[in-house]
């Protein structure tokens, strides 16, 4: 499995970016595909999950409201559309999935497969 992510980059505050994740290899084993973030000297956090059967998604409480995870069937593709984009957004994103059946599908530790990292910087 590969995960690919792109569409990072700066953007002022206010503004909106969209990121995707291209997923190669074994995508059908999947059970969760989702974002995480990673801020200068801070540990990686949970963002969004779309969960791969019946694509119900969870968000962190950070970004509730302003992102919105999508996933493209027909793509292999899982999108993170992040409006109103403020400078606490500011990290490296990357995508995870996980083809194991568990509950904790916001915890970083659950996901087997990451995507090399997009950077997201949001000026003032």
């Amino acid at each position: 499995v590969q995960l690919q992510a792109s569409g990072g980059g700066l953007v002022q505050a206010g503004g909106s970016l969209r990121l995707s994740c291209a997923a190669s290899g074994r995508t059908g084993s999947f059970y969760v595909m989702g974002w995480f973030r990673q801020a200068q000297g801070k540990e990686r956090e949970f963002v969004a999950v779309i969960m791969w059967g019946d694509e119900q998604t969870y968000y962190s409480d950070s970004v509730k409201g302003r992102f919105t995870i999508s996933r493209d069937n027909a793509k292999n593709t899982v999108d993170l559309q992040m409006n109103s984009l403020n400078t606490e957004d500011t990290a490296v994103y990357y995508c995870a999935a996980t083809s194991r059946i568990l509950r904790a599908v916001t915890n970083k530790a659950s996901f087997d497969y990451w995507g090399q990292g997009t950077q997201v910087t949001v000026s003032s």
